[in-house]
């Protein structure tokens, strides 16, 4: 066979495997449209809802917010005079948008040391267990999604600290993620899953 005829076959053998996994579900908007086109998020999220009790409303509604469900978001770049790129705005990374030191603490406090932040399993144990965290330090409901994406947002010490109440822009945030996860909650209720 000849080689550009091999290479069209492998290109096409390669284009036929489907998008890539970055690629986020296509209605945002639909919670059974996310769970039924990705079954592996739905796995993911049943399984945090059961070890951490996150409920799979508050999961959805925190990663839409920080990475719109694309495996692997980054922070925008960060630029000296409008033109020279000066690194990422921070080291989040993922679904879950976990900074690297916090991404650190959890595989070691988890013993999941090959845990990625761009695999929806991993990232969602990630969220179970910081929301956790921020239950049992600061008294936060699990299924409060406000409260929680706040001290996701700005750190255990900064939420008991009150640091979002100088940061307007974020109490909106906050309570645009509260919105979408009784928007998910009331869709996934009347869902159709396995």
């Amino acid at each position: 066979m000849k080689t550009p005829l091999r290479a069209l076959i492998v290109v096409l053998l390669l284009a036929s495997c489907g998008g890539s996994s970055s690629t986020p579900p296509r209605n945002l908007d639909n919670a059974c449209t996310i769970l039924k086109q990705r079954p592996d998020y739905h796995k993911a999220f049943k399984s945090v809802e059961r070890k951490w009790g996150v409920p799979i409303y508050v999961q959805m509604a925190t990663i839409h917010q920080e990475s719109k469900f694309v495996s692997d978001a980054r922070t925008p770049f960060r630029y000296v005079l409008g033109v020279i790129p000066m690194g990422r705005q921070s080291s989040a990374f993922g679904y879950s948008q976990a900074l690297d030191a916090t991404w650190d603490e959890y595989r070691d406090a988890e013993r999941r040391g090959g845990a990625r932040r761009n695999k929806i399993k991993d990232a969602t144990d990630f969220m179970g267990w910081y929301m956790n965290t921020s239950r049992e330090r600061n008294g936060i409901a699990l299924s409060d999604a406000r409260n929680q994406y706040l001290a996701y947002h700005e750190g255990h010490t900064g939420f008991r600290k009150g640091t979002y109440n100088s940061k307007p822009w974020l109490v909106d945030v906050a309570g645009n993620v509260e919105a979408r996860s009784f928007m998910y909650r009331d869709q996934i209720s009347g869902c159709r899953l396995r």
